[in-house]
């Protein structure tokens, strides 16, 4: 009995290797610090001057309390920072004439190089009146604060911060301070060459995770559930050394004519279902590494017996949900807002006869991350305000939507439901690390007749 369990595990072992035999490669965490702190040296060079000229801002401020962070801190500070420490104060000042910025801090612990604390208590003991006296010296044009209408990852600033700090300028400061939700947007949004270069493994590694989880490795059919699956992957996400930015979902369609899954909301799902042979399956899933994020939506089909392969209707349904993504990312074109690539979009659907939904959305340092927004799944006519964003180029996207698609086979109509992080160079869409082009098996499809 030892001896067959022995070798059941090293063919389980083996097949894991054969579907997968390559990894990429995942960092400790001091290599982590050591390529985010030289991200944020780059970024804070290059990235932030040209944003806060394009946006007519000369002094970018940003505060924030132990416990009560701006979204944004974190992306300004040290791989070992975790969070701001007391009262945390960052400044970048623009002096003009095309010469580099000027960035520090104004807190009681030195945050880092790039914003090292230019706040001597021992001469004034006042925090804000060291920031204030700062601001007079350097007599910015604009001061950019993170306060926003459209954008939460742009309204960071507690109405607290907000009130003392206009209790301690003069009038004639008052009178400059101004929102910075082009500044903060832009900043979050940006994604450098070298960021770029090194997302691809990060997708890759998302993509390897559901591709394991929706695998006889993880699934056994009519005994594992769906919430066995979505708890295997927040285990595995923690295994792998990563952290997932919101909590996976795994959800069944199948051909049982009292199942009524696509007529529900996103925000109605069951609590578990078990997983049968003929059931199509849908992952819903991300992670967070060095700082960036992914999400993702695949499916798979779990084969009946003696099935090879996936029903023919099924594959052309998701034929449909692929032409979608097309469709949606023709319409990318720099400088049109969310609203606009959205209809678009919807037009030419309807014109092809798709029944497309789409609810795209920026990703980067924030899985719901800044940029225009192009739809929501149940804002199908625009999105006021975060969808009148412009679209800018070095931007990334998970290209998330789903497909409508009536199968004469089940008497009901399915939805092909995809995510796919991608990024705008400015003119043209591509997939960091590709995109499911076909639907997975579970167990993985063998050599046509290998069962005769």
């Amino acid at each position: 009995m030892r001896t067959t369990t022995f070798i059941a595990a090293l063919f389980i072992a083996y097949l894991t290797q054969a579907q997968n035999p390559y990894h990429p490669k995942v960092l400790s965490m001091r290599e982590r610090a050591e390529v985010i702190d030289t991200w944020l040296k780059e970024r804070v060079e290059t990235v932030l001057p040209e944003i806060m000229r394009r946006a007519e801002i000369d002094m970018w401020i940003v505060i924030a309390r132990e416990y009560n962070e701006d979204p944004i801190i974190k992306t300004l500070l040290p791989a070992t920072w975790q969070s701001a420490r007391r009262t945390t104060m960052l400044i970048a000042y623009d002096p003009g004439d095309g010469k580099p910025l000027e960035t520090f801090g104004m807190s009681r612990y030195n945050t880092g190089d790039l914003f090292k604390t230019i706040w001597n208590k021992e001469e004034q003991p006042d925090q804000w009146k060291a920031l204030a006296e700062m601001i007079k010296e350097k007599n910015p044009k604009k001061i950019g604060i993170n306060k926003s209408v459209n954008f939460a990852l742009a309204d960071g600033l507690a109405s607290t911060h907000y009130d003392q700090l206009m209790e301690v300028l003069p009038k004639n400061l008052q009178s400059r301070v101004v929102n910075a939700e082009d500044v903060a947007i832009g900043w979050l949004e940006a994604r450098t060459d070298s960021e770029m270069v090194v997302y691809q493994n990060i997708v890759r590694l998302a993509h390897q995770i559901i591709a394991e989880g929706f695998s006889e490795k993880v699934i056994q059919p009519g005994i594992s559930s769906t919430n066995d699956v979505v708890w295997w992957y927040r285990d595995r996400i923690r295994e792998l050394g990563f952290t997932a930015w919101f909590h996976p979902t795994v959800s069944i369609q199948r051909k049982d004519p009292e199942s009524n899954e696509h007529k529900r909301s996103f925000s109605e799902r069951p609590a578990q279902e078990i997983i049968q042979p003929g059931d199509l399956l849908h992952v819903d899933f991300g992670i967070t590494y060095l700082r960036l994020n992914t999400d993702t939506q695949q499916h798979a089909y779990v084969l009946k017996p003696y099935e090879e392969d996936v029903p023919s209707f099924l594959k052309e349904a998701f034929k449909k949900g692929n032409r979608v993504q097309d469709i949606l990312t023709s319409n990318f074109k720099t400088g049109r807002s969310g609203n606009e690539i959205l209809k678009a979009t919807l037009d030419q659907c309807k014109g092809e006869n798709l029944k497309g939904v789409i609810y795209t959305h920026p990703i980067g340092f924030h899985g719901h991350g800044a940029g225009p927004t192009i739809g929501l799944w149940d804002q199908q006519d625009g999105v006021l305000g975060k969808g009148d964003y412009p679209l800018y180029a070095n931007t990334a996207y998970s290209i998330e939507l789903n497909t409508g698609v009536y199968l004469e086979e089940w008497e009901k109509e399915i939805r092909i439901m995809l995510e796919e992080d991608a990024y705008f160079d400015g003119e043209q869409v591509r997939y960091i690390d590709g995109r499911q082009m076909e639907i997975m098996t579970v167990p993985r499809k063998l050599h046509p007749n290998s069962r005769n």
